[in-house]
């Protein structure tokens, strides 16, 4: 008896450990037990699964741990494989084929009518912002959203460049949101609003402004208003009144006029930061500017002089764009973010994608978009290899591989080594240009690690430790860089994803920023405090970015024109006559400077126009990044 004991034992130790084999891998995470159970089961699957698992437990050296050994090889430039080379793993997805985890669950579908409702709170936010402002601030520069008064330069602390750099007591918030009135389909209100701008609007003021922040907020909304009342295929319908006698060009040029004077007096061409709009430069203007703020001025300034004949504009922006790149670092290729604009020596030697050089590499392809000028691609592609081979850390692969996500940290301009560990809210912009750029695959993957951030907070900190896994410093103005990826990345790949990321951010605004006169910038993310600020780019930038976001028939997706958006979020044309100077080679090559090193090499870009077609067939309809990978991203920011 004992034997027959023995055997029933057995048997029943055996089926007990083929049903535990069976519910352990046949059936996929967060299954709901009992259903499409699995009948067959595979050595090699297991093997795979617990390969695929090793992905996260065994991957390469994190960043952190780069960090502490201060090793740093380069990064392979390569996104993918070979075309027509097939990727040997199995993808994870694909080991659960009836069964999707939390994230298929969540963000696989978008429905029409959630999609709908959407687009009518993104709407609703702009309103309720802007109604706000002409009620209760106009013609003042902001919206102060808790007091519900109206903001403008801080003439008793001439010394506050937070708020005297961007206010210049020009009605900065109208003029900057002019054309979102036309993204909106609001034809009536813009041109009620370019009759405002053109009666009250004067820049004979004695404000000491930024020339950067006078460009892309004011400049950029001027030519990008008048060229669409004036644009004869009318994208946005019949936008002309009877009467406009080209007084937005004429504002725009009055402008640019008085930042002229930051261009003269500097050794290098590089612009000094600010001006006064009456005297200049003042007497005491330091003599240090950052990357970004002295390189991004060359798309309003050249579409401003491609407008009137008149090469000044461009001449002076593409000069301080050269002077700029003549000084990058001859080992790495980088830059750093502040110069001293007379010695042309590097004063900041940190070399990242956020602020102080954000906009720089933007607008180096969207000026050759725009203009079709060799030099500004070229430049382009240099410096996105020095990106790709000296900032970029972790695993080769955006979608395949071990290690850790792919990351882009701030480095030494000259050796490449890591010299902190955060990383800023403006960064989030870079997968946006990614897109542009036809690296889809590193774009998905950046901003995967930024949306993992908002989850955990409801929003951006401004800069964000990724080693500690918190914040550095703890507000978000409510800045747009992270819906403007968010929204392009939809536009490249139609998937649902992005449009679950964009409901995301637009609740967390709403919830959160939501104030008696408007959306107010979040003092800290954590305990959700505000201060009474809401910058005009929420107006001009983040709720235009939402809603077109959820606006499949705008104009600007069903038109036959092409469009491109300024580094404010100002709609321009992708123009031919954009393509055209009425002067001739008023931009020589200065003693060879420019593109000496770039012929030398002869290589492209690791990314290409073609990118998006290599992206397999059966990825195109499932989540951008694989769950495994999503999973980690949420792991290594403090969310799981």
């Amino acid at each position: 008896m004992q034997w027959r004991s023995l055997v029933v034992g057995l048997v029943v130790l055996r089926l007990s450990l083929s049903c535990v084999l069976w519910l352990a891998f046949g059936l996929g995470t967060n299954v709901s037990w009992g259903f499409n159970f699995p009948l067959s089961f595979s050595l090699r699957k297991l093997d795979l699964l617990f390969r695929e698992g090793r992905v996260i437990e065994q991957g390469g050296k994190s960043w952190s741990q780069q960090v502490h050994e201060q090793k740093y090889d380069d990064e392979s430039t390569s996104t993918c494989p070979p075309v027509g080379e097939e990727s040997l793993r199995r993808s994870y997805l694909s080991f659960f084929d009836g069964n999707k985890d939390e994230y298929v669950r969540r963000y696989s579908t978008f429905p029409d009518s959630l999609k709908a409702k959407m687009k009518g709170m993104a709407k609703d936010m702009f309103y309720f912002g802007y109604d706000n402002y002409m009620k209760y601030a106009f013609p003042e520069d902001e919206l102060n959203p808790i007091d519900c008064v109206g903001r403008g330069p801080d003439v008793l602390n001439p010394s506050n460049i937070n708020i005297n750099d961007v206010l210049g007591n020009y009605s900065l918030t109208l003029i900057d949101t002019l054309d979102t009135l036309l993204v909106l389909g609001n034809v009536t209100e813009f041109q009620r609003a370019v009759k405002l701008v053109i009666d009250t609007v004067s820049f004979d003021k004695n404000s000491t402004v930024q020339v950067f922040e006078a460009n892309i907020r004011i400049l950029g909304s001027l030519i990008s208003s008048h060229i669409l009342l004036t644009d004869p295929k009318h994208p946005f319908g019949k936008v002309g009144f009877e009467g406009y006698d080209n007084e937005l060009l004429h504002l725009a040029h009055d402008l640019a006029v008085r930042l002229l004077p930051a261009f003269e007096n500097t050794h290098t061409g590089i612009p000094h930061p600010r001006v006064n709009l009456k005297t200049g430069v003042p007497a005491d203007c330091i003599r240090e500017t950052c990357t970004a703020g002295a390189g991004s001025l060359l798309v309003e300034f050249g579409i401003l002089s491609r407008l009137i004949g008149d090469s000044t504009f461009e001449w002076v922006a593409r000069r301080a764009v050269r002077a700029l790149w003549s000084l990058r670092n001859n080992e790495t290729g980088l830059l750093g973010n502040v110069v001293n604009i007379q010695t042309g020596q590097w004063v900041g030697k940190q070399s990242g994608l956020g602020a102080g050089m954000d906009s720089f590499y933007e607008y180096l392809l969207k000026s050759y978009i725009l203009f079709g000028e060799k030099e500004d691609y070229k430049m382009f592609q240099a410096a996105y290899r020095s990106i790709q081979n000296h900032m970029r850390r972790g695993r080769e692969l955006c979608n395949e591989g071990e290690g850790d996500p792919p990351l882009y940290v701030n480095v030494n301009m000259c050796s490449g080594e890591i010299m902190n560990t955060w990383i800023d809210s403006l960064q989030a912009f870079f997968p946006g240009l990614q897109v542009l750029n036809g690296d889809v695959d590193n774009a998905i993957c950046l901003h995967a690690f930024y949306y993992a951030i908002w989850k955990r907070f409801g929003a951006l900190p401004e800069r964000y430790n990724w080693q500690l896994q918190a914040p550095d410093v703890l507000f978000y103005p409510l800045r747009p860089e992270l819906v403007e990826s968010t929204y392009l990345l939809y536009q490249a790949t139609k998937n649902p994803f992005y449009l679950h990321v964009g409901m995301d951010i637009l609740q967390s605004i709403e919830k959160n920023a939501k104030v008696r006169c408007g959306y107010a910038t979040l003092h800290h993310v954590v305990d959700k405090s505000k201060e009474d600020r809401m910058e005009s780019f929420f107006l001009s930038e983040t709720c235009k970015y939402l809603y077109l976001l959820f606006d499949e028939d705008n104009p600007l997706h069903k038109s036959d024109n092409k469009y491109i958006f300024t580094t404010e979020g100002h709609v321009v044309p992708i123009d031919k006559r954009f393509r055209e100077k009425q002067w001739s080679d008023v931009f020589p090559c200065e003693d060879g400077l420019l593109m000496e090193r770039e012929e030398a090499e002869g290589q492209q870009p690791h990314s290409n126009f073609t990118n998006c077609s290599r992206i397999p067939v059966e990825r195109r309809f499932a989540l951008p990044l694989k769950s495994v990978y999503m999973r980690q991203i949420d792991h290594m920011v403090g969310l799981s």
